[in-house]
């Protein structure tokens, strides 16, 4: 499947701002799921745009702009080839052993609740594919999925204690059950494409299986990742992946506004050599 994603963040500050930074980890990358066709950023001001990597193997864009600043618009937009795997991420670029996803962070720290219900959602399978299969299947039919972006980081044991919450924060509940399990598990950001053409900035997350490699999870559709899925950032939570990270000096309050379009591409990719 052919999809074209476009994303364009502004941000607007109350009182002209002297400068602003920004980290975005918005550029996707090639792994047997999916293949990057053509990818750009654009930002409204004359500004100095690195590329790098962070410590995870994600793409990472620093931005620094010189003010003064009223609002500072990137616009990120391309084209992605996806293939269906069956949720495995195989050929993506690896910093970590898998132990090191299991390490808990503030947002994926497990409470006895969480302990207690991933006990219970993976106590009959054997093998660890089987387990996950249950537990993301049970959280999907416990937890409500919020539509529309998450109101900010919320810790797995809140989420869970209240059922409902965005994909971010069913991710981080699900990460939560996974690594009370001693398996593996990270967060994931990226796009999903939508029928209902619903919010279509989405996070799952994945977790390592001896002998299989990483494979995908997401709990606000009970299933794996197919090919209508675009996979651009992993880390141990949320705030490792976030698709912006900002800071500016001066210009007083700051708000920021997202626009999002994920659609099937045309043909025309189909038809290039």
């Amino acid at each position: 499947m052919h999809i074209r994603v476009r994303r364009e963040t502004i941000y607007r500050y109350a009182e002209p701002a002297k400068a602003a930074i920004q980290k975005l980890a918005l550029t996707p990358r090639n792994y047997d799921g999916q293949h990057v066709l053509d990818w750009r950023i654009d930002v409204d001001r004359d500004c100095r745009l690195r590329a790098c990597e962070d410590a995870f193997g994600n793409v990472v864009h620093n931005i620094y702009v010189e003010g003064p600043l009223e609002a500072l618009t990137t616009v990120v937009e391309g084209a992605v080839e996806t293939f269906d795997t069956a949720g495995v991420a195989r050929g993506a670029i690896e910093r970590f052993p898998p132990e090191l996803y299991l390490r808990e962070t503030p947002l994926t720290e497990a409470d006895q609740a969480i302990y207690d219900f991933a006990a219970e959602a993976s106590s009959r399978p054997t093998d660890a594919l089987s387990k996950l299969h249950g537990l993301v299947g049970a959280l999907h039919e416990a937890l409500v999925v919020e539509e529309g972006p998450a109101s900010g980081a919320v810790a797995a044991a809140d989420v869970f204690a209240r059922r409902r919450g965005a994909a971010q924060d069913l991710a981080h509940v699900f990460i939560a059950c996974a690594r009370s399990l001693e398996i593996p598990s990270r967060y994931v950001s990226g796009y999903a494409l939508r029928a209902d053409a619903g919010a279509a900035v989405h996070a799952w997350a994945e977790s390592h299986i001896p002998g299989l490699g990483w494979v995908g999870f997401d709990p606000t559709r009970g299933a794996s990742p197919d090919e209508t899925y675009v996979r651009v950032a992993v880390a141990l939570d949320h705030l490792g992946a976030a698709p912006t990270r900002a800071a500016h000096t001066g210009g007083g309050e700051e708000t920021m506004e997202v626009r999002v379009s994920v659609a099937r591409a045309q043909s025309q990719f189909q038809s290039q050599s």
